[in-house]
C-alpha cells in the first residue's frame, strides 16, 4: 500500500506530473508530514500547485527541476516514489544516485 506511508513522513514523488500520486501521499502523511512533488514541466507544476491549494493539501510542495538534479536537500526524505518516470530518464544511474542522496538512512 504505497510504500506503507506513515503519519509525519516526509515523500519524494519523482516526476509527479499533475499530482494524483502526490495528493494521496500527502492524505496518508497528513498535516505532520510532507510531500515533494518533481516535476521537469512547468504547467504541470503549475497544476498540481492549483490542485493542492483547492483540496487544502498544504503538505504538498511541488518543484520545478531533473530527477538527476533534484531540487532537494540531502538526507531530508523518509519515502521516495516514482510512477512511470524513471525508465523515461536517460540518465538512469544518475536519478538513483539523486534518490539514494536524498534519503534519511533508513529511508525507502
Amino acid at each position: 500500500a504505497m510504500a506503507s506511508l506513515k503519519p509525519g513522513e516526509v515523500v519524494l514523488d519523482i516526476g509527479s506530473g499533475a499530482g494524483i500520486d502526490a495528493f494521496y501521499a500527502a492524505r496518508r502523511v497528513g498535516p505532520t508530514g510532507k510531500v515533494i512533488g518533481l516535476d521537469m514541466t512547468p504547467s504541470m507544476i503549475e497544476r498540481a500547485q492549483r490542485s493542492a491549494a483547492a483540496a487544502g493539501l498544504g503538505q504538498a510542495d511541488f518543484r520545478l527541476g531533473q530527477a538527476e538534479a533534484m531540487p532537494v536537500d540531502s538526507r531530508t526524505v523518509d519515502v521516495v516514489l516514482s510512477n512511470c518516470v524513471i525508465n523515461l530518464c536517460e540518465d538512469k544511474g544518475k536519478v538513483f544516485e539523486e534518490a539514494y542522496r536524498v534519503l534519511k538512512p533508513g529511508g525507502r
